[in-house]
């Protein structure tokens, strides 16, 4: 019952839906049971009275039933549907609109191809039951009450018969449902870490082949489908053994009724039609107990299923917007950290009471061996993640008070590692603008000095990209990263690493470019070669979470601390 409450809020919308297809399957349970009666009547007139007037009149009559079932039945089975693809599509939508809403810190702690089977495999086995299965459960229900209610009325005895083994098949449903759902939910799992070995490797196919590593990960891929292959035979082999049993003891019950039957029709208390009739429900009720053994297999299946996708939709995400939050409408670029702390975990800080400013218009570059806290900087400046301690304030107000689709807005990012989405390169340029018209979009790329280049694709700006980019160079890719953050024309921009794909002429080119972006927006840089930051107004020197040195480059190479050390031993790249 909770995989229905939980689901309750995708459901409501369609309830009268739901509701026209349960009275359709109930009008097709009913007038199955009627057929079943009216076959016994007919056979008494056929066999006993022998009229054919009458036979004529009930086969015409049988007929029309049969047209009315058969038309119901299309009619609930289209419904039933296309309310549950329907429900399961806007909870697909929710739940990926739910990720959105989750924080950087959530996809750090998970991997995509596990993201990627709660979002599909586990929403697809609960689809059935929380829509499909509710349907069919009317039809069953319909179908015994409606079965036992007419065994009653035409055979008490003969009734007892068939429902002496109920009991007897809720206690052998229960034992074979435990070991259903544990052996479920482990297939479940054991599916999410294949789909996520295999977006793993086909991602890094690159990788795998250049380091000669395709028949260990044939051998990791092959010993998941081994793990998972044992799992599901020994399942099917439960399945194997339970629905037998269940079909074995309504079969013996349905035997039993005809062996006792038979006695009273040689005895003259019933007649050959009332036994047919009898005979017949009793075989119809088979389907409500095996449906109902059926129903239990999957609630258990889902189970598994359900709790998976549900955990989902119970993380929280660690950065919201304050419920006095407001947005953020002008931006002059006055940006301040002050004694700010954090870390990813509660063992290892990362920054510690780091303290800078930057004025606007002013181009802040920071610098630091390896896991200084470079990049962490900029995740912060985004607001991807909250300080540990103190804070970070745009023109004096605190971030944590502004909305973030607002601050987000004023905001462009370009990655180090640069990600561009399945499409054409114009799609990729304008992705933070999609209003831009093709004026704007070919400004954008000659400010990149990216034109030149898409348009001597033979397609053009309508040239696809391949996924993440694989058809384009890394410099050609970093320079539609480039173009695409000076469309959308924020005040605000982060660089981390934004030129470490270029070769010398186009780094050029693109220090030309971002030097015409950066006039009048603050912008905050990490990099390791010098030419991305000899113009900076101020230099940030971070060592393990703390800054140790600010100034210009004169300034700090006067200094001759670890900035001038850095310099020398790793920033002076030669010229050619």
């Amino acid at each position: 019952m909770t995989i229905f409450k939980r689901f309750l809020p995708f459901v409501q919308p369609y309830l009268p839906h739901l509701l026209l297809a349960g009275l359709l399957v109930t009008a097709v349970a009913l007038i199955n049971l009627t057929l079943v009666r009216l076959a016994g009547t007919l056979w008494d007139i056929i066999t006993v009275q022998q009229d054919a007037d009458k036979m004529t009149r009930t086969i015409g009559l049988f007929l029309s039933l049969v047209i009315l079932q058969g038309l119901c039945s299309m009619g609930h089975t289209y419904l039933t549907a296309w309310v549950s693809q329907t429900i399961i599509a806007d909870f697909r939508k929710h739940l990926f609109g739910h990720l959105h809403t989750l924080t950087v810190s959530f996809f750090a702690r998970r991997r995509t191809g596990e993201l990627l089977s709660r979002l599909m495999s586990d929403v697809t086995v609960i689809q059935s039951l929380v829509t499909e299965t509710p349907i069919d459960g009317v039809k069953q229900l319909v179908t015994f009450v409606g079965g036992i209610t007419f065994l009653l009325l035409m055979n008490w005895q003969l009734c007892l018969l068939i429902l002496i083994l109920l009991p007897l098949l809720v206690l052998v449903s229960k034992l074979f449902g435990r070991r259903l759902k544990s052996l479920s939910t482990s297939i479940q799992d054991h599916t999410a870490a294949l789909s996520t070995l295999t977006e793993e490797v086909i991602s890094g196919i690159r990788i795998v082949k250049s380091f000669v590593q395709s028949q260990r990960e044939e051998a990791r891929f092959a010993d998941q489908v081994d793990q998972m292959l044992r799992l599901t035979l020994r399942r099917a082999g439960i399945m194997a053994i339970f629905i037998p049993v269940i079909s074995l003891m309504t079969f013996s019950s349905a035997t039993a009724v005809l062996w006792y039957g038979g006695h009273q029709v040689i005895e003259g208390v019933v007649t050959p039609g009332d036994l047919f009739a009898f005979v017949l429900f009793a075989g119809i009720l088979i389907g409500p107990f095996s449906s109902a053994a059926r129903v239990f297999t999957q609630i258990k299946e889902a189970q598994g299923a359900t709790q998976r996708v549900f955990e989902i939709l119970d993380a929280k995400p660690n950065i919201s917007d304050r419920p006095d939050a407001q947005p953020l409408i002008t931006v002059e670029g006055h940006v301040r950290m002050e004694e700010v702390s954090f870390s990813y975990d509660a063992r290892q800080p990362v920054l510690s009471h780091l303290s800078f400013e930057a004025k606007p218009g002013e181009l802040v570059a920071f610098v630091g061996p390896t896991g200084a806290g470079k990049t962490t900087v900029i995740n912060l400046l985004h607001r991807f993640y909250d300080p540990t301690e103190g804070r970070l304030t745009i023109d004096g107000r605190d971030l944590r008070d502004i909305t973030l689709e607002s601050w987000y807005r004023q905001i462009a990012l370009v990655p180090q590692e640069t990600i561009l989405f399945g499409g054409t390169i114009l799609d990729n340029i304008r992705y933070g603008n999609r209003d831009a018209g093709e004026a704007a979009i070919v400004g954008a790329s000659k400010a990149a000095h990216a034109h030149d280049f898409i348009t001597g694709f033979p397609d053009g700006y309508q040239t696809l990209v391949g996924e993440k980019g694989v058809n384009l160079s890394g410099g050609q890719r970093q320079r539609i990263a480039i173009a695409r953050a000076i469309l959308k024309n924020p005040r605000i921009l982060l660089l981390d690493e934004a030129t470490s794909s270029l070769d010398t002429e186009s780094e050029r080119l693109v220090q030309e470019a971002l030097q015409r972006l950066m006039e009048g927006r603050t912008t905050f840089v990490v990099a390791h070669r010098l030419s991305t930051i000899q113009r900076a107004d101020r230099i940030l020197v971070l060592d393990k979470g703390k800054l140790v040195e600010e100034g210009t480059h004169a300034q700090l190479m006067e200094r001759n601390g670890l900035y001038h050390y850095l310099y020398t031993i790793r920033l002076n790249e030669p010229t050619a």
